[in-house]
């Protein structure tokens, strides 16, 4: 058996690459909520509808990706998904009314699927020696967290230049150029189709009998809801409600001029702020335990956000906070895969946390359009926002109670 000791690898780079360009499309998507309302004059509860019904499919789409990928193949689930993506793009662009984007946004949810971390860790997860799968989990997460900030400024960027439509039509293009480097993405195989069909159902009745199993589906789910929320939410929140650029803040500095492209910057700077504080807990997930570490996370998040909402927003503040709710952005990430491995296992890990997943995307579907209807309703994201936080406490504390150890004993892996 070959020996797997390097960190970097072909494999953890081709990941990493797939991850950046298909979170930094996923990322963009808020910057499109103004210029597509203007365009067909829709209320901002469509829209959020849309993107909410993406993360919806996302999530369904997750354990059954995950599942295609341990039974037929990590690359068709990644084919199949980038397919799905593209598509769901280019139709878009044809869409006249929101029942239509709407209907598409299905797609487009399963191409993420496909193509998204449930997937990718599972394979970066299976190519990483023991003493560096956290870390290669972390730096895998950390490329999303890195198209999150090129995502959303590419989209800026190029709306200035070529109406929406295109955009699209170029993001689908990239998605699809991501298949040239699957031939670098080989990991381990997992079992024969025979022993995973023998013991997957074992594994599936084990872990749904598991409270801990339980507590971890729950807890996701305000990952999702605050993460969504804000992907989508926050540009608009920021043109809205913030006050004037003062020339003197940071943004002043940084050239920033208007609330619009401030609400886009944002958002690249939760992704850069996301690239430390997921290596960081990487870092952390391999030394400390990682029920306190999600539980921490949860807790700092409301924190954050209670400060944001109480205070006077402003430019300054506006950075602030997407650079505390940056670092713990996606840092649960490497830490519930990690936490899922750890306690059921290599082997069943994808179907496994594909179906914690769709608890984050129930929380995205939630956040995104519960957000669009009290805006609608009220005119302000404040209402949305504190449930948001209010979420964030409930996920610190059902954290605490998780067991944390294998359920095996001896640790099932995939074998090399």
């Amino acid at each position: 058996m070959e020996k797997r000791s390097s960190l970097f690898s072909p494999v953890l780079i081709t990941g990493c690459v797939i991850l950046l360009i298909g979170f930094a499309i996923r990322a963009s998507f808020g910057v499109f909520q103004i210029p597509i309302q203007d365009d067909y004059g829709w209320a901002r509860t469509e829209f959020s509808l849309a993107i909410a019904i993406q993360n919806l499919a996302w999530g369904f789409g997750a354990p059954f990706f995950g599942a295609m990928a341990e039974k037929m193949g990590d690359r068709k689930a990644i084919i199949l998904g980038a397919i799905l993506y593209s598509l769901g793009l280019v139709l878009s662009t044809g869409a006249t009314s929101a029942w239509q984007i709407q209907a598409l946004e299905v797609m487009v949810g399963f191409g993420i699927a496909g193509t998204g971390f449930g997937v990718i860790l599972a394979i970066v997860g299976r190519a990483s020696a023991p003493e560096h799968r956290s870390m290669s989990m972390a730096i895998a997460t950390a490329a999303g967290s890195a198209g999150q900030v090129v995502g959303p400024i590419a989209a800026v960027w190029l709306l200035e230049i070529m109406v929406w439509q295109s955009v699209f039509l170029v993001f689908a293009a990239s998605i699809l150029a991501v298949l040239l480097m699957l031939p670098f993405l080989r990991a381990p195989d997992v079992a024969g189709k025979e022993d995973l069909e023998e013991s997957l159902s074992d594994v599936l009745k084990l872990a749904f009998k598991d409270p801990s199993y339980s507590m971890i589906f729950v807890g996701f789910f305000s990952c999702g809801y605050q993460l969504a929320f804000i992907t989508a939410h926050f540009p608009a929140l920021v043109t809205e409600m913030s006050a004037p650029i003062d020339p003197l803040s940071w943004c002043g500095d940084l050239g920033i001029e208007s609330t619009a492209v401030l609400g886009g910057f944002a958002i690249s700077v939760i992704g850069l702020a996301n690239i430390l504080g997921t290596l960081a807990s990487g870092w952390a997930g391999k030394r400390y335990s990682r029920k306190w570490l999600l539980s921490g996370i949860y807790a700092g998040r409301a924190i954050a956000a209670a400060w944001f909402i109480m205070t006077p927003i402003t430019a300054n503040t506006i950075l602030v906070f997407s650079f505390a709710m940056g670092f713990l952005w996606l840092a649960t990430v490497p830490l519930t895969s990690g936490l899922i491995a750890h306690i059921y296992g290599l082997r069943y890990m994808a179907t496994l946390y594909g179906i914690v997943f769709f608890s984050h995307q129930m929380g995205s579907f939630v956040g995104v359009y519960l957000g669009g209807v009290l805006y609608d309703m009220t005119g302000s994201y404040t209402t949305v926002w504190w449930l948001g936080i209010a979420v964030g406490v409930f996920s610190a504390l059902v954290h605490i109670p998780i067991r944390e150890e294998s359920r095996f004993s001896v640790p099932q892996v995939a074998p090399a």
